[in-house]
């Protein structure tokens, strides 16, 4: 009989303790909203974006509850640092070039004119300072953040016309941001600034005479191809567009330590499949795109690309003097320029210049 009643009371007990543990597990989950400036199953960047949100709530065994916005869903894709430093979202997935506008320093953790390939500015942010810096100026607007991906070195744009000299560029107005646009207008072009959704119409309008979008693979599916016929290389304005998960600093204060662990993990999972996958879909498309689309291929001469060059070292120098903390972060992604960048031309640039030339197969 006694034993009768300490089963009841026992089962009782799990019943209740069961009852209170649902609540308890329901409060601990943690929202996490991401807008993100790429639209929605957007090859590449889209999809790249998509997969990390849904990588952080699996990893997370569902502790962080992930809603992602693409661009235009909640916000448009240049409201996402807004809507992320206010808390009105948690986080945003994007290339913080796009925010030079509120602090000059933003435009290295994603590409400068001239500057690091994907592997160069990996080796910056790990082991160069980028990181720390990353942190730095994300203080300042109560922001924190990792690299999620990167689209590698971009083509230099479509063109409605052949452009032989510095003077070809004069007045073209051309969509291309960041640091790259401050080059073009210093050679003379007009840049104008536009989210990837609306590239395509304003080229086919004659809106714009000229686009830089990311690479073969991308700019397939937007369809440039119909709206340009002349498609240049090498870009001089992204060698390597960095991608990063911006986050709500006191959002992210309140994250488990093991969670926090887990969203890095994440991130740096994404940091090396995004490159991966474009690198190996831009030979694809590019070769769809000269073959199938009788894309025209032209390579940038060597007096454009002086221009450039002269431009965007006086581009660097105004970005540089915009405050202290821009002339720290520009000096360490220099500094990385000047160290890492030696490897690489003795390793990777050399090395595939003579496998180009030798190999018989």
């Amino acid at each position: 009989m006694e034993r009768r009643k300490f089963l009841k009371a026992a089962t009782g007990g799990a019943v209740a303790s069961a009852a209170l543990a649902a609540p308890a597990i329901a409060q601990s989950r943690i929202d996490m909203v991401i807008v993100s400036t790429w639209g929605r199953d957007f090859p590449g960047l889209g999809t790249s974006a998509q997969r990390l949100a849904a990588r952080i709530e699996q990893i997370t065994e569902g502790r962080i509850a992930v809603q992602y916005f693409a661009a235009g869903e909640r916000v448009g894709a240049f409201d996402s640092f807004d809507e992320v430093a206010s808390g009105n979202a948690q986080a945003y997935i994007g290339t913080d070039y796009y925010w030079k506008g509120k602090h000059a320093g933003w435009s290295p953790f994603t590409a400068v004119p001239f500057g690091l390939t994907y592997t160069e500015i990996d080796g910056w942010m790990k082991f160069g300072g980028g990181q720390e810096l990353y942190n730095k100026i994300g203080d300042e607007f109560g922001l924190r953040g990792f690299p999620c991906g990167n689209t590698g070195l971009q083509m230099g744009g479509w063109f409605n016309k052949e452009i032989n000299s510095p003077e070809d560029l004069r007045g073209l107005k051309m969509r291309i941001p960041g640091l790259g646009g401050d080059v073009m207008s210093k050679v003379g072009a007009s840049p104008v600034s536009l989210p990837g959704g609306q590239i395509y119409e304003n080229l086919v309008s004659g809106a714009i005479d000229a686009t830089e979008w990311v690479g073969p693979w991308n700019d397939f599916f937007l369809k440039l191809y119909e709206a340009a016929k002349f498609y240049y290389w090498p870009g001089m304005h992204e060698p390597a567009s960095q991608v990063c998960l911006g986050m709500n600093a006191s959002w992210w204060s309140t994250v488990p330590e093991n969670d926090k662990l887990l969203i890095q993990v994440a991130c740096a999972e994404e940091n090396a499949m995004q490159p991966a996958e474009t690198n190996y879909q831009n030979g694809i498309y590019l070769n769809r795109l000269v073959n199938e689309y009788g894309v025209e291929l032209r390579e940038f001469n060597d007096d454009v690309y002086e221009a450039f060059g002269d431009a965007a070292t006086e581009v660097i120098e105004e970005a540089r003097d915009h405050s202290a903390l821009a002339a720290e972060i520009f000096d360490s992604f220099l500094a990385a320029r000047g160290n890492v960048g030696v490897w690489t031309n003795y390793s990777d640039a050399p090395y595939v210049a003579k496998r180009n030339r030798y190999l018989k197969i």
